[in-house]
C-alpha cells in the first residue's frame, strides 16, 4: 500500500520576481530572478542541483517547448529536466516533479521554477475556447469569466440566498485580497480598493464584475528541494520546512451527464483535498490548517473552495466570508499575499509563486504580512471549467 511522501522532502530554498506588466524583461530574465533568490535562499552551489522541473503553459513565448531553455538560462548543463503543463496546477506539477524526484531517492536535491510572460503575447485573458483549442473538443462562445459565473447562478439556486446576499460575499473577499496585496512589495496590484467600489464596477460575466476577476501578469517562482537529512546539514534560518502531501484530481466532464451535480462546486477540489489531508496526516483542518492560498481566479471561486476545502460547511461559505474567517487576522487566513487578484495570474509560476508564501510566514519572513507563529498551510490550484478541471492540492508545514 502507497505510503504518501509526508515529511520525506524539505524545500531549502524558494524565489519570487516581481509579478506585474514586466514589458522590460524576457521570460528568461524573470527565470534568473527567481532562480538567483532561490539559490542564494539555499546557500547551495548550483552544480548540486542534480534535476529540474519546468512549468511552462503558454508555447507562444520565448523559452519555448522543451526544458532546454531552463538548462541553459540558468546555467545547468547536463542535468535531467522536464518541462510539464497541467493548466492553471502547471506550477505545481512542476514542484510535484521535483519533490517526487526526491522522495523516491532518484536525487539528492532538485528544482522546481515555473514561468509565464503573458502581457508580450497579448493574451487577454478572456479567449474563447474554439475547436482544436482544448483537447479538439468544440466548446463555442465559451470564456473563463462566463464559465465561472455559472458557479455564482449554481450556488444561489442550491443553496437559496439571494443574488445581492452573494454579491456582497465576492465583494469582500475582492477587498480582502487588495487589502493583503497592499502589504507585498512582489505583487502586481497594490493599491487598496473600497467595497462600494468593486460593487460598482463594470460587469464582465453575470454576476461577476471587475474586481470579482484576476488580472494578467507576468511572473517567475521557483524551489529547492532536498530530504530533510541533506536540509539539515545545510543549516540555514528558519524552522525546517517540509512538504506534508501532494494530491492532485483530474475531473472528465462526466458530471454534466447526469444530476448528481448541480454546478455550485468544483468536484475535484472536494476529491483532491481529501486525499491530501489524508496523506498529512490532517484530522480537522478547520482546527489544525494556519492559513491557506486558494486560486481566487474569480472571487465566486475562492468562496466556493472554502466549502470544498471543508472549511466552512456547505452553503455557509458567504457567511464565514462575511464574518471576517478568512480575513488576515481571521481563524484561517486566506490569500495573504493578495492571490490572484493581485499577482494575476502567469500560469506557469501561480502554484509556485503560492508555495513562496507559504515558505515565508513559516519561516517568519513575510515582513508585514506576516503572521503570528504559522506552522501548517494549504495551497489549491483550479484548472479549466467548473464542470472540467484539474485541481492540486499540496500542504507544506514545519516539522
Amino acid at each position: 500500500m502507497a505510503e504518501g511522501i509526508r515529511d520525506k522532502v524539505a524545500i531549502v530554498g524558494m524565489g519570487c520576481s516581481q509579478f506585474g506588466e514586466r514589458w522590460d524583461c524576457s521570460a528568461e530574465d524573470l527565470m534568473v530572478e527567481s532562480f538567483g533568490e532561490a539559490l542564494a535562499d539555499a546557500n547551495i552551489e548550483r552544480d548540486r542541483i542534480e534535476a529540474a522541473w519546468f512549468g511552462l503553459s503558454s508555447d507562444d513565448q520565448g523559452p519555448g517547448k522543451s526544458a532546454l531553455s531552463l538548462s541553459s538560462t540558468l546555467r545547468l548543463p547536463n542535468i535531467a529536466a522536464t518541462r510539464v503543463e497541467n493548466m492553471c496546477a502547471t506550477g505545481t506539477e512542476a514542484l510535484r516533479g521535483a519533490v517526487y524526484g526526491v522522495a523516491s531517492g532518484a536525487y539528492d536535491i532538485a528544482l522546481a521554477l515555473g514561468v509565464e510572460k503573458l502581457k508580450d503575447t497579448g493574451y487577454g485573458g478572456l479567449p474563447e475556447r474554439t475547436k482544436g483549442t482544448f483537447e479538439d473538443l468544440w466548446f463555442p462562445s465559451v470564456t473563463a469569466p462566463g464559465s465561472f459565473a455559472q458557479f455564482a447562478s449554481a450556488y444561489v439556486a442550491s443553496h437559496g440566498i439571494d443574488m445581492d446576499q452573494l454579491k456582497e460575499a465576492m465583494a469582500h473577499v475582492s477587498w480582502k485580497s487588495h487589502e493583503n496585496g497592499a502589504l507585498n512589495p512582489k505583487a502586481h496590484l497594490r493599491k487598496r480598493v473600497t467595497k462600494e467600489k468593486i460593487l460598482g464596477a463594470p460587469m464582465i460575466a453575470y454576476p461577476l464584475g471587475l474586481f470579482d476577476c484576476c488580472g494578467v501578469s507576468d511572473g517567475s517562482a521557483c524551489a529547492i528541494v532536498t530530504t530533510p537529512a541533506i536540509a539539515e546539514k545545510l543549516g540555514g534560518s528558519g524552522p525546517l520546512v517540509t512538504v506534508k502531501s501532494m494530491q492532485l484530481a483530474l475531473s472528465n466532464g462526466s458530471e454534466i451527464g447526469h444530476d448528481s451535480w448541480d454546478g455550485s462546486y468544483a468536484m475535484t477540489t472536494r476529491i483532491a483535498s481529501e486525499r491530501a489531508y489524508r496523506e498529512a496526516g490532517i484530522r480537522d483542518p478547520r482546527a489544525e490548517l494556519d492559513l491557506i492560498e486558494v486560486h481566487d481566479c474569480f472571487s465566486i471561486t475562492e468562496l466556493v473552495t472554502m466549502e470544498d476545502l471543508g472549511l466552512s460547511d456547505i452553503g455557509r461559505g458567504w457567511q464565514d466570508v462575511l464574518a471576517g474567517k478568512y480575513d488576515s487576522d481571521g481563524e484561517i487566513p486566506c490569500n495573504i499575499d493578495g492571490g490572484l487578484k493581485c499577482f494575476g495570474h502567469p500560469i506557469g509560476a501561480t502554484g509556485l509563486r503560492m508555495v513562496y508564501e507559504l515558505y515565508q510566514q513559516l519561516r517568519g519572513s513575510a515582513g508585514d504580512r506576516q503572521l503570528d507563529a504559522p506552522t501548517l498551510g494549504l495551497t489549491h490550484n483550479l484548472g479549466g471549467f467548473p464542470n472540467k478541471n484539474v485541481c492540486s492540492i499540496s500542504v507544506i508545514g514545519t516539522c
